[in-house]
C-alpha cells in the first residue's frame, strides 16, 4: 500500500509541474493517463471540465492535491463496493 500512495503523490506532483494545483490541461492528462481504465469520458474535455468543477471546492478553477484525493477516494470506494458485491454474488 505504501507504494500505491507514493505513486498517487508522485503522479500528481509530476502532473502539476512544480505548481501547487493542476490546471485544466494537466488535470485532463493526469486522468487520461492514470485513471482512463477506471473513468469513462476522460477523452472528452467537457466531461473532464465538469469533473473538475465538481472537485473544485474553493472554486479557483484548479484542482489541488486535496481536491484530487477526493476523486481518488471516491474511485477507491466505488471499486471496493464493486468487488464486495461481486464476491457476495459468488456465495
Amino acid at each position: 500500500m505504501e507504494g500505491a500512495i507514493k505513486t498517487v503523490v508522485m503522479q500528481y506532483l509530476s502532473s502539476a509541474r512544480g505548481k501547487e494545483n493542476l490546471g485544466g490541461k494537466n488535470f485532463q492528462k493526469l486522468v487520461q493517463s492514470q485513471l482512463g481504465n477506471i473513468l469513462s469520458d476522460t477523452e472528452s474535455s467537457s466531461a473532464v471540465k465538469e469533473m473538475m468543477r465538481g472537485l473544485d471546492d474553493n472554486q479557483d478553477g484548479k484542482v489541488s492535491f486535496q481536491e484530487y484525493m477526493t476523486l481518488v477516494g471516491y474511485l477507491a470506494t466505488s471499486l471496493s463496493e464493486q468487488k464486495a458485491s461481486g464476491q457476495e454474488d459468488k456465495h
